[in-house]
């Protein structure tokens, strides 16, 4: 093992599990101190495909989520799952656990499944979901799945994570064209329609598919491909796998469409932790005048945009 690799990420690295919990833990919390830790297991990465599943509340996302896990057991993979929940108004944490949820994979060395609470961020995702991706990634798991906390229309953030984005509606899920109007269409890579045995299902099938082809033309030719599922007896779990393994099996065989989408998710996560490194710099300098000045914005001597300036500006020295 490299020595400079610090010992956290070295433990990590060879696969030690409660390693890789107690730096989750740290990353959820924000721990500074972590950083070169993350930095060697990001070097160390790229190996997981990262699949992305996003939609409305109660379209059954874990129950579909589950059963992936156990057909990508089948097949010999190593899974970990990023489950994000909603947080507690209490604590900040996760609301629902990973004790709670999948609890059938809670004794298999092959599945990991990690919990993490949104703590009110709009676009889906825990703010350390890029650091848990990083972690996982390096222990060589050949799955990583996330499960986005299901806010409905705000849920783009998980375009920088995943490979590929899995979106679930239901015919319950309400008027179709609100999905249309979310914009998280343009989002999906395969589209599926959960709980196909209840009423109007058909419809909403028939829908989707009709907005797929409609809509326009993907840089990489591809046509999300619109699935009737049930997630709780497994049907439609088969079309759905196909459906991801075709998926790769066609952004593989065009290699600069491949780089332009990881070209985004990097330049996105870059700007995602810039925004976060100076947002704590100027938070642990403090500024004496900056109440003062926020008062002079109130009076409208000055304005929110001057202030931000100048804080960007002192961050950056």
């Amino acid at each position: 093992m490299n020595k400079n690799v610090p010992a956290a990420a070295a433990a990590i690295l060879a696969g030690g599990r409660r390693a890789a919990a107690r730096l989750l833990s740290r990353a959820e919390a924000g721990d500074e101190a972590i950083i070169n830790d993350l930095r060697a297991l990001y070097r160390a990465g790229g190996h997981a495909r990262i699949i992305g599943f996003t939609g409305p509340p109660g379209a059954g996302k874990s129950t579909l989520v589950d059963r992936l896990v156990t057909e990508l057991r089948t097949k010999g993979e190593r899974v970990a799952v990023i489950a994000v929940d909603p947080s507690s108004p209490f604590s900040g944490g996760a609301v629902l656990g990973d004790r709670v949820r999948m609890g059938r994979h809670a004794s298999d060395e092959g599945v990991l499944i990690r919990s993490m609470a949104a703590r009110g961020i709009l676009g889906g995702l825990a703010p350390a979901t890029g650091d848990a991706v990083t972690i996982l990634d390096a222990m060589r798991f050949d799955t990583i799945v996330i499960e986005t906390v299901g806010v409905g229309q705000s849920e783009l953030d998980i375009l920088a994570h995943a490979d590929i984005v899995i979106l679930l509606q239901t015919a319950l899920g309400g008027d179709g064209v609100q999905t249309v109007k979310a914009g998280i269409l343009e989002i999906a890579d395969v589209l599926v329609v959960n709980k196909a045995d209840t009423q109007g299902s058909d419809k909403m099938v028939r829908y989707l598919t009709e907005m797929a082809a409609h809509a326009a033309p993907r840089p990489d030719g591809w046509v999300p491909p619109v699935l009737a599922a049930q997630a709780v007896n497994g049907a439609g779990l088969d079309l759905l796998c196909d459906a991801i393994g075709a998926f790769f099996v066609h952004r593989a065989a065009r290699p600069e469409v491949d780089l332009a989408r990881r070209r985004r998710q990097v330049r996105a996560r870059v700007l995602a932790l810039t925004d976060a490194a100076l947002r704590r710099l100027l938070l642990q300098r403090g500024d004496a005048g900056l109440e003062r000045r926020i008062d002079d914005i109130i009076a409208r001597i000055s304005d929110p945009h001057d202030l931000a300036r100048l804080l960007s500006q002192r961050g950056l020295k």
